[in-house]
């Protein structure tokens, strides 16, 4: 694993973030500090993963003061397996289950939902937005003003425009019975298409700043595109509310020397770290045989898990001494790092181990343990392939 460098911010001559758009991925517009991840190859072929985990773990904790992380204190649920069967095997006819689960979350204090007009496959596609926001009309006034509900747009080839998006902000209003607080770009389209999004994202800072949304928020943007939208939202006079991005510790990348959680620090946005228990992995206790999940988890958990000894083992003390489960201990160190873990629920139970994590915080030097554990780790999560630079 090697060390990380620097790499040049996309900026105009006038020193300023470029506009969106301005470039493809991958290309540079002048010069610049502060975003972006480089590998060193020298020192990658010097060190071990391990020596290299630990000393990007200490460069961490060196930074400026002001760029230490202040532990996040909500945990967050998402949405994504109410109506996928194709990954996680949804049916309808446990949805009375999703409610009692949707229920039990929020009297635990779990109190944001996540959501995406694209979630559910087949003829399930909605399905998620559908059931949150029949969930939610089902809440007495009380509750109900408890939840904060947001949702992710995405960005297909045929949205187009400043409108582009106007449509399926409609539906997804409607399937969500109003029950929506915060409207986000899915994923960011600067790979393949960095001329469609600047309009998309100007399309929803109209909703914010015509009052039909109060919040906006982005996925899947690395350092330098979310300097360029917090720059242009902000001369539009709209706050860039948050960013989600995949963080787990077996996704660390977002947390390494010049990554995009430090970027959300200095900007003051908010982190949302989703499949922060990397599809069930990390909840999973090492010291026994359990079965492979159903579906095509299975093939993914087969090439993780064999790497994974001491990570768990770590894990598990860390989880004796505080009395909690393995996957609270994942989900803290997500907080730990500033970001707001969003957690897939379908059971009870699963609410309350989400739960667990919300009474205590990890250690300074857990989290500085764990960090060089992940850091060295040699396989990872696949990265979103829409993951912006």
């Amino acid at each position: 694993m090697p060390l990380l460098a620097v790499r040049p911010q996309c900026r105009q001559s006038t020193g300023s973030p470029a506009p969106w758009g301005c470039c493809a991925e991958g290309e540079e517009h002048g010069s610049g500090a502060g975003d972006g991840v480089q590998a060193d190859a020298a020192g990658a072929e010097r060190m071990s993963p391990i020596v290299a985990g630990v000393l990007q773990a200490v460069q961490l904790t060196m930074a400026d003061p002001s760029s230490v992380p202040v532990p996040s204190a909500a945990i967050g649920v998402g949405t994504w397996a109410w109506g996928n069967r194709f990954l996680w095997g949804y049916d309808p006819a446990r949805d009375a289950e999703l409610e009692a689960t949707f229920r039990r979350a929020l009297d635990l204090g779990l109190t944001f939902f996540d959501s995406a007009d694209s979630y559910g496959t087949g003829r399930w596609t909605g399905r998620s937005e559908l059931l949150l926001g029949r969930f939610c009309s089902a809440l007495g006034p009380d509750q109900g003003q408890r939840v904060q509900v947001a949702t992710k747009l995405a960005p297909f080839p045929w949205r187009l425009g400043r409108r582009g998006y106007r449509r399926a902000f409609e539906a997804s209003r409607r399937r969500l019975n109003g029950h929506l607080q915060r409207v986000q770009l899915h994923w960011s389209t600067a790979r393949y298409a960095p001329w469609q999004e600047g309009p998309l994202l100007d399309g929803l800072a109209d909703l914010v700043l015509a009052g039909e949304v109060a919040e906006l928020g982005v996925s899947n943007m690395g350092p330098r595109r979310l300097r360029q939208v917090v720059h242009h939202l902000a001369g539009r006079g709209v706050r860039l509310s948050s960013l989600q991005v995949q963080l787990s510790l077996l996704s660390p990348g977002p947390i390494a020397p010049g990554g995009v959680a430090a970027v959300c620090r200095e900007l003051g946005v908010e982190l949302i770290a989703y499949s922060p228990l990397a599809l069930g992995l990390l909840a999973r206790s090492g010291g026994e045989s359990r079965p492979m999940p159903q579906g095509p988890r299975a093939a993914l958990f087969r090439r993780l898990e064999p790497q994974l000894t001491p990570l768990l083992q770590r894990l598990a003390v860390i989880a004796a001494a505080h009395r909690a489960p393995l996957a609270a201990v994942a989900l803290n160190w997500c907080r730990a790092h500033g970001a707001m873990p969003i957690v897939g629920l379908r059971s009870v139970a699963q609410a309350e181990t989400a739960a667990e994590a919300l009474r205590w915080q990890l250690s300074p030097e857990d989290r500085r343990d764990l960090d060089a554990i992940a850091l060295a780790l040699p396989r990872r999560m696949p990265a979103n392939p829409f993951q912006s630079a």
